[in-house]
């Protein structure tokens, strides 16, 4: 044990509190939480302990901890979740993508309402529904709804005046607002009752639709009585379609794990009315030589910290750690009580069986999936290897590409494939700052000798001016040497002129022999490599060409969407400066807070007015301008 772990062994306070243990390149391994945190810290370091394999490899890892003290323990509970999140620590059970999962959005506090698919909950007003595990389930629950409820998906300004509406009103997918239609009052009892569906009361929405055929029929508004009818008969199927499986008809969560091989999947049943509303899955890593009593004290803290609805009551397959703590968290979010309970026989206990049994089911056919992934990654990586007269199959590859209109608003993007799999924590992007006209080669050769001298690899005579990463670029990596990681193979976006343009920035840095680089060229799929006059064509079906095209419209996607972020902002800030009164910082907090042009444009005086730094003057001169 070094000396700094002495020290902060010693100095440890007997309080409530989270501590991190990070390895000596300074990357955080392991969160924790305790009601004393000297006596939880200090018990990993006991010479007598008999700590599991895993204790151990993480105390030898461990070079430093440092620790924050809370007020309670339940403020400890809320800090050790957002840490993990944030930090995504080795040694800790986690939620396995790295991705945040999407919601359903209902904007509840505009005028007219929106739905939209996000990956973050704010405090915002609207109301969020999931997490959900696939964007696919979301766009399918989204359609459906809009079948149901015509709802707005356009971003015009809803007066009730406009002369024509879209398509959609034509087909029975938006309600027409925009020409009067239907009035706001009208269109807001409509989100109401998707709200309502999503939540699982389909009975209350039944009797809405009903009262309101009755109503409309009676006014002789038979045309709009005979929509709510088709209404009514398209709930009722999808009702017929669920299992009533709770006599109690109320809201619960069944939860339940399975385990094979270092892996864990959590099914959650979601039951709302007595109903099976719907179902979802969880992968979960860093569970190997975990007791399943931890897994699921882990996966509760960590789902219900993003889940949108708590209900009261969680039925368990097994117990958890800090009951009372967790159901007091629990109830702070929720506001109400919420119990969590592990039946043993009875109905509950047939419902933990079930779910069980799917999350066996699930966690099977996820491995077959994986496994047949990795023997086509390996097969890719192979074919790579002999086509490109590799050395070895490449590891770890790179792949850069450049997205610009006449040298406006320039970027490059930096894309890394591990084992054939995206690592998203690795892409950069890149601001293009010293080429000001249309030049791709230069523009590629910026962002190479950039990455090359963050990998500590430029010649003493090539200082960076920069002196470290500026504020377009993104993050560093969490650890020290994350740039110095070179790849196996770097892949340019382009021809024999963009092959050529990074060929010369690797000779540069002495890397020509060590990297071994090629050009791929999109319509054709040529493959151009060093030396050769005549590009490489691999055959059509050959796995290795899937990988290659995978990574490259993967570096133009992420080019792509950087490039149309700042485009937009310039486009906003351009119109922005315009408006006597609204200087840089202004128009950077009007943008951070709305997003967009139409945005600002709908907002009220009262709204611009809120942004920090803005008064009503100012908001009254955007709207005059605007």
């Amino acid at each position: 044990m070094n000396d700094h772990l002495v020290a902060v062994l010693d100095s440890l306070p007997t309080k409530p509190g989270v501590y991190m243990m990070q390895d000596a390149t300074g990357a955080i391994i392991y969160v924790g939480k305790a009601i004393n945190l000297r006596n939880r810290v200090r018990s990993y370091f006991h010479a007598s302990a008999e700590h599991p394999p895993k204790v151990q490899r993480l105390v030898a890892q461990a070079a430093h901890i440092d620790f924050i003290v809370t007020e309670s323990e339940l403020e400890a509970l809320i800090l050790e979740n957002t840490l993990i999140k944030k930090h995504r620590p080795h040694y800790n059970v986690r939620l396995k993508d790295d991705k945040r999962y999407p919601y359903i959005k209902i904007t509840m506090q505009e005028d007219y309402p929106r739905i939209y698919l996000v990956r973050h909950i704010a405090d915002d007003g609207a109301r969020y529904f999931g997490p959900y595990t696939s964007a696919r389930a979301v766009h399918q629950t989204m359609d459906l709804l809009r079948r149901l409820f015509p709802y707005l998906t356009c971003d015009r300004t809803i007066t009730g005046t406009d002369q024509r509406p879209c398509l959609y009103y034509h087909i029975g997918r938006c309600s027409g607002p925009c020409i009067g239609a239907v009035s706001k009052e009208e269109y807001r009892a409509m989100m109401q009752q998707i709200i309502l569906f999503l939540e699982g009361k389909h009975e209350t929405i039944l009797s809405n639709l009903r009262q309101e055929m009755a109503r409309r029929a009676e006014r002789l508004e038979f045309e709009q009585a005979a929509r709510i009818r088709d209404q009514i008969h398209a709930v009722e199927q999808i009702i017929e379609r669920q299992k009533v499986v709770s006599a109690a008809l109320s809201d619960q969560d069944i939860i339940a794990v399975a385990r094979n091989n270092g892996e864990a999947c959590v099914q959650v049943f979601f039951i709302r009315n007595g109903k099976l509303l719907g179902r979802e899955y969880f992968v979960l890593t860093g569970t190997h030589e975990e007791e399943t009593r931890d897994i699921m004290t882990s996966f509760v803290k960590q789902f219900y910290d993003q889940a949108a609805y708590v209900p009261p009551q969680i039925i368990l397959q097994s117990e958890v750690d800090e009951v009372n703590i967790i159901e007091s968290w629990l109830r702070s979010r929720r506001g109400q009580k919420v119990t969590l309970a592990v039946p043993h026989q009875g109905p509950e206990a047939e419902l933990v069986n079930m779910a069980a049994e799917n999350a066996v089911e699930t966690l099977a056919h996820l491995r077959a999936q994986w496994e047949m992934e990795s023997n086509r990654y390996v097969t890719a990586l192979e074919e790579l290897r002999e086509y490109l007269r590799l050395d070895a199959a490449p590891v770890r590859i790179e792949c850069y590409d450049i997205s610009n209109i006449q040298g406006q608003a320039a970027t490059g993007s930096m894309v890394v494939f591990v084992n054939g799999v995206p690592r998203r924590s690795d892409y950069r992007r890149f601001r293009i700052r010293t080429v000001e006209r249309a030049d791709d080669y230069a523009m590629m050769q910026e962002v190479l000798r950039r990455r090359f001298r963050r990998a500590g690899r430029a010649p003493a005579e090539m200082h960076d001016p920069e002196n470290g990463q500026g504020p377009t670029e993104a993050a560093a990596p969490g650890k020290e040497n994350g740039w110095a990681l070179l790849p196996d193979l770097l892949i340019v976006d382009g021809g024999k002129g963009q092959l050529n343009a990074a060929l010369e920035v690797l000779r540069e840095f002495q890397l020509e022999a060590e990297i071994p680089a090629i050009g791929l060229a999109k319509r054709e799929e040529e493959v151009f490599l060093p030396g050769q006059s005549e590009p490489l064509v691999l055959p059509r079906d050959a796995e290795g060409l899937f990988l290659l095209q995978r990574i490259r419209d993967e570096a133009h996607r992420f080019a792509v969407t950087y490039h149309r972020a700042l485009r937009d902002k310039k486009t906003i800030a351009s119109e922005l400066e315009v408006v006597p009164g609204i200087g840089p910082k202004r128009r950077r907090l009007l943008l951070k807070r709305f997003g967009s042009l139409d945005a600002i444009r709908a907002a009220s005086v009262e709204e611009l007015a809120a942004v920090p730094g803005m008064t009503r003057q100012a908001a009254e001169q955007i709207k005059e301008y605007l």
